[in-house]
């Protein structure tokens, strides 16, 4: 083995090994915040880790995917309606609403996208945009039956995850489930030939590569991940708005992807933290914490077009690309 090869495999030990000590410490973290923090405090790390799980479900078709998800939050909305419906209009058992709600939105999504998979990249996103806006305004409309723009609230919940200690712990362990799931998959073959139709989709299309099919269950994982998200945030906030499921809510969260870096696995989870934490501490001394948004997703497009966390990743993996590449030679 030659010496460039033997630097190499250090270095991808050294970071799984550093990969494993975050992932650790950042479970310790959670599991103690509770006992450290204020009540408020952790209300808004369960609210991060709820959005930052729907940013990355978002990630999963937008950053790895090359598809252009203009209106994921219809996902996210949909999980959330189902769960609060389960238990307000049929008096469901919790942990059948809690099964059915992600499922609700993973057929939502099959059904969109089903539709949407025949077209590519703009064409793509107008027409899940338009689809996802109908389904908002059903909601919004349904008033017998959704609550229309009163949304559904005093949503039963066991005593248990009612308070926001039950609530954060419950959302804790369902996120880092989550998210341990989606990174699988995106390590997984099938994860690979996403990301190849994402770069190049003629030559994946030309080895066999069947893209539609692909896509459509891209979609289809994230609309689930999606409704897992929407069901968390019943729980964290006790109720659900129509809002959830405007297009508005779907460019705030691509934001997140955009900002924490659209190509990296934990950047929108950083997106997302930052996103929160403008609009509770900042808007809590002025209406215009949108402005302060504005100018930094402008400083972000002019000096950081890959995200905070991909100005980290891409140089460390040219140089193992290099260090891989002058090995071969």
């Amino acid at each position: 083995m030659s010496e460039a090869s033997s630097s190499l495999a250090y270095r991808l030990r050294s970071l799984r090994r550093l990969e494993t000590f975050a992932c650790l410490a950042a479970v310790i973290v959670l599991l103690l915040l509770p006992f450290v923090l204020p009540d408020f405090y952790v209300y808004f790390a369960a609210l991060v880790l709820v959005t930052g799980l729907f940013a990355t479900s978002l990630n999963l078709v937008l950053g790895y995917g090359g598809m252009y998800q203009f209106h994921h939050a219809v996902f996210y909305g949909a999980g959330a309606y189902a769960f609060a419906l389960m238990l307000t209009k049929a008096h469901a058992p919790l942990w059948l609403a809690c099964l059915c709600a992600p499922l609700v939105s993973a057929v939502l999504g099959f059904l969109i996208g089903a539709i949407c998979v025949r077209l590519s990249k703009l064409y793509f996103g107008m027409l899940q945009l338009s689809l996802g806006s109908l389904v908002w305004a059903i909601v919004y409309r349904w008033y017998s039956f959704t609550g229309g723009d009163n949304g559904i609230n005093e949503i039963p919940l066991p005593n248990a995850i009612s308070s926001t200690t039950g609530a954060y712990y419950l959302t804790a362990v369902v996120v880092v489930v989550c998210l341990f799931l989606m990174y699988r998959i995106v390590n997984s073959p099938f994860g690979k030939i996403f990301q190849a139709i994402r770069d190049n989709p003629q030559r994946s299309e030309a080895i066999g590569v069947n893209i539609r099919l692909h896509q459509l269950k891209g979609e289809v994982i994230a609309a689930f991940f999606a409704g897992i998200a929407g069901v968390l945030y019943v729980v964290v906030e006790g109720t659900v708005v129509p809002d959830m499921l405007f297009w508005t809510v779907s460019l705030e969260v691509m934001v997140m992807c955009l900002l924490g870096g659209w190509y990296t696995f934990l950047g929108p989870l950083l997106g997302a933290a930052v996103i929160v934490g403008l609009r509770t501490f900042t808007g809590a001394y002025t209406e215009h914490w949108s402005l302060i948004l504005g100018i930094i997703l402008m400083a972000l497009i002019l000096w950081l077009p890959e995200g905070v966390l991909g100005l980290i990743v891409k140089p460390a993996n040219s140089k193992m690309e290099l260090s891989a590449e002058t090995g071969r030679k």
